[in-house]
């Protein structure tokens, strides 16, 4: 915070936010010298700047202690927002903002922000006196989305404002923060003018290459060429520098001269930065990608780049890129981190626009989503990404966007765990990848693993309607494929349905259950007219056509019956042409084989499922004491600062804050001890080994101890065989029997906890059957419910139902746990005994670690 953040305005602006510092006092009174008479009266209620003078002073002296952020805008002080501590839990709110850039709402954003710090520093209660006449700042207040009180006192409003976060205020965060992401990438993407700085008369030369693309897409604002070597490009004038009036400069010039054309741009006013260049960080420059990225940001211009091949929006006619073949216009928008990934998708896929990312110093997909959320040009959203620049916001964003548009994702480096020091079972199994996973899958991002499952899935939700389910009619000519296309429906999850009969009119040879089987002498029209059939039984959601060319009526005429009859259909409707990938009639996407075909259809199923399940789903509340629980860990880390395994009995406690439950243990440190704890807890028992161990690989664990002695040479044999590493035992009474299950967590600094269930007790690692969700876990019946094991919850073979509720209350209370306290870096509930009664926690392990607390998701800021 001492060195600040960038922030974005209502119109795209890029301001820059700190803590006011006491060297400061100058550039506070050239803003109150720059500030109308009317502004300073509505702030400080009298007349001149005397008393605002006087007041700067103060703030800047050793007596203030109040808390105060200061906006910077194109390098110069343009704002100033405070909160003044009293005794009672309250705080004296004001601001100070320059005229110029009223209604660009860095008012709104410098108070969300004061008023986070001072919930965060123990404030309650936001003071703020207002002149009645002063009502932009009472709608500021007003439209922030905290709890606010108000009454009139001889002209003055006072407003108690309660500093504590609301749904409200989180919502219009949200919304705020989308509207100035968007507008600072509308001139980037739908520039009015453009200049191509290093535009070259050398037809090879990317300048040159990228100046032609734009003339020949038809791009019809200005198009400035920019060589100071040069009098015309392409026949157009050429300019020494860039002119001002640009909205998009692409930058095609040696990397030793970008820092300088960076700030020719910054001070024409530039809105937009491509930068097509390498040689900066994947070339180990990245003091110079810093460099560029600061100038950048000192001037309000985005940065696409550097490194990269472009920028290409088709409903717009801008072709800003050096891509060797003209785009096609469709619904799909594209961005991809690698420029050789991003140019052959462009020869497959139609899209509205496209944006190559290079190194990401400044926009990334996060922005992007942004943008393209509310492009009426854009149904589909598709990204390739190398690394993740913020996870957890693009989580977030990427499940509000998924609600209205599908956002696929190709991520590069699905990598182990690597050489992580990890002793839980959990920590062991959620290795970088499986979080990506976790974290995808809760904001409904369809993650794909290769560019060509991407292009078959893109093409898919491009064209047709989402699928209400996944009951699929198989229609076609030849009795393989389609069989091949029903046991790749099984394989996926979806289903072949028998239709009710007399949907279709009975024809010789032909098998009219489900595939239809139409036989190879089917004509066009006959393929047609099923197709028009089974899509309207509400037995079906989806028709998927096979059709082995060039039987029948040959592909042309069958493509035309098909593309007809999708036209009248209300239901998704996808063809397999063997041996033919592509689009028929722009809209019904076709693959060459069965297995593709299904792939793609089960992976939006699945989308449109997560639609519909979201809409329905809501956080479990779990009760909970996260007050004590914070102070059982600030208490340990206070005493061991680097970070340790929790005793069994802090543990307990720990847990316990959350509502889970352990067996009771009872600690001992030798034979006697352990067996005086046996004779207390009721025999028979269970002895376990305490240490940094996994007990059932060395031997720590002895069950069924059905006397004293038993209990003593138990411990004995235990202590002889592990150790050193046996820092002391401790005592259960046995439970009954069930079905051992594990529940567990583990936290990455940057993605965050993820939550894990599966099978349990010495099975864990062995068969490795788990499912892992991002908390808030809003769907733990539906985790249990992926495992393999789940059969056996649920009565297998006879064996009674366990109480699967019960376990899924474990997850979501160890879910909301892991929520709150990020300092437990590693946790396993294994055994969880889940039987008919309940599910019971025999065992837990919880290790601790120094952490910084993850940044606020309500505080708006630049990466």
């Amino acid at each position: 915070m001492s060195e600040g953040y960038d922030v974005l305005l209502r119109d795209g602006g890029i301001a820059h936010v700190r803590r006011l510092r006491p060297d400061d006092r100058a550039a506070l009174h050239e803003l109150v010298e720059r500030s109308s008479e009317r502004s300073a009266y509505l702030r400080f209620f009298t007349g001149g700047r005397s008393t605002a003078h006087s007041y700067m002073d103060r703030i800047t002296s050793d007596v203030y202690r109040g808390h105060a952020l200061v906006a910077g805008l194109r390098g110069r002080l343009v704002a100033v927002a405070e909160y003044i501590p009293m005794d009672d839990g309250k705080a004296d709110l004001a601001i100070l903002i320059d005229d110029a850039v009223h209604g660009h709402g860095l008012g709104t954003l410098l108070l969300e922000h004061v008023a986070l710090d001072a919930a965060e520093h123990g404030v309650r209660t936001l003071v703020a006196d207002v002149l009645a006449e002063n009502q932009p700042m009472i709608r500021v207040l007003h439209d922030l989305g905290l709890d606010v009180a108000r009454r009139y006192e001889g002209g003055l409003l006072h407003l108690d404002i309660a500093a504590r976060p609301t749904a409200r205020l989180r919502e219009g965060i949200e919304a705020r923060d989308h509207e100035a992401a968007r507008a600072s990438l509308a001139r980037v993407l739908t520039p009015r003018s453009v200049a191509v700085i290093g535009a070259s008369r050398n037809e090879r030369a990317v300048g040159h290459k990228v100046l032609r693309n734009l003339l020949d897409g038809g791009f019809d604002g200005p198009i400035h060429p920019v060589n100071p070597h040069a009098a015309e490009v392409a026949g157009l004038a050429c300019h020494a520098r860039v002119p001002g009036g640009v909205d998009l400069a692409v930058v095609a010039v040696p990397a030793r001269h970008v820092l300088e054309v960076a700030r020719d741009c910054a001070a024409a006013g530039v809105a937009g930065l491509v930068v097509l260049t390498s040689g900066f960080a994947e070339a180990g420059k990245r003091e110079a990608e810093g460099e560029l990225l600061r100038i950048c940001r000192s001037a309000g211009m985005r940065l696409v780049g550097p490194n990269c091949l472009g920028v290409v929006n088709t409903t717009a006619r801008l072709n800003a890129s050096f891509l060797p073949h003209r785009p096609v216009q469709g619904r799909v928008a594209l961005m991809s981190q690698s420029g050789a990934v991003g140019a052959a998708l462009l020869e497959r896929l139609e899209v509205s626009s496209f944006v190559s990312v290079g190194n990401k110093a400044d926009v990334s997909g996060n922005d992007l989503l942004e943008y393209w959320q509310d492009d009426p040009a854009t149904d589909v959203i598709a990204l390739y990404l190398e690394s993740f620049g913020n996870p957890r916001k693009f989580a977030r964003i990427a499940r509000r966007v998924g609600q209205s548009k599908p956002v696929l994702l190709v991520k590069s480096g699905r990598s182990g765990a690597g050489g992580r020091a990890v002793r839980s079972h959990t920590a062991a199994a959620a290795t970088p990848d499986v979080a990506v996973d976790a974290l995808t899958r809760a904001a409904g991002v369809i993650r794909l693993d290769s560019v060509n499952e991407l292009i078959d899935t893109a093409k898919l939700l491009a064209g047709q309607p989402l699928p209400e389910g996944g009951r699929v009619a198989i229609v076609g000519n030849s009795g393989g494929p389609q069989a091949m296309a029903a046991d790749a429906c099984e394989r996926h999850g979806l289903t072949v349905p028998e239709l009710p009969p007399g949907l279709l009119e009975a024809r010789a040879a032909a098998a009219l259950g489900n595939p239809v089987d139409l036989t190879a002498d089917a004509t066009a029209d006959e393929i047609g007219s099923a197709v028009r059939s089974v899509a309207a039984s509400p037995e079906v959601d989806v028709v998927l056509v096979v059709y082995t060319p060039p039987f029948g009526s040959g592909l042309e005429q069958t493509r035309h019956a098909i593309a007809t009859a999708a036209k009248t259909a209300d239901k998704t409707v996808l063809a397999c042409l063997i041996g033919h990938d592509g689009l028929i009639d722009g809209r019904v996407p076709a693959y060459a084989f069965p297995e593709q075909a299904v792939a793609a259809l089960a992976r939006v199923v699945r989308y449109a499922g997560w639609r519909r399940a979201l809409a329905k789903s809501a956080e479990v509340p779990v009760q909970a004491d996260a007050g004590a629980a914070r102070q059982i860990i600030e208490a340990e880390l206070a005493e061991r600062p680097e970070g340790r395994w929790l005793s069994p009995e802090t543990t307990a406690r720990l847990l316990s804050c959350y509502g889970v439950s352990l067996v009771e243990s009872l600690e001992v440190n030798g034979p006697d001890s352990a067996a005086e704890a046996a004779r207390r807890a009721g025999l028979p028992v269970v002895l376990k080994a305490v240490g940094p161990v996994h007990k059932s690989d060395v031997g720590g664990v002895r069950l069924d101890l059905r006397t004293e002695e038993q209990v003593r040479q138990a411990y004995q044999e235990m202590s002889s065989r592990i150790g050193g590493e046996m820092t002391g035992a401790i005592v259960q009474r046995m439970v009954p029997g069930g079905v051992e299950m594990i529940v567990g967590g583990v936290s990455y600094p940057s993605f965050g906890p993820l939550v894990m269930v599966g099978m349990g007790g010495v099975m864990a690692d062995l068969l490795a059957d788990r499912a892992f969700r991002v908390p808030p876990v809003t769907d733990a019946a539906g985790m249990i419910e992926e495992l393999r094991c789940a059969p056996l919850l649920h009565g297998y073979r006879g064996s009674p139902p366990v109480d699967a509720e019960a376990l899924a209350g474990q997850i979501t209370r160890v879910g909301r746990l892991l929520d709150d306290l990020p300092q437990v870096a590693e946790l396993d509930l294994n055994p969880v005994i889940a039987g008919p009664g309940g599910a019971l926690t025999v065992d837990a392990r919880i290790r601790i670690a120094p952490c910084q607390p993850p940044p606020s998701p309500l505080l708006r800021h630049l990466r």
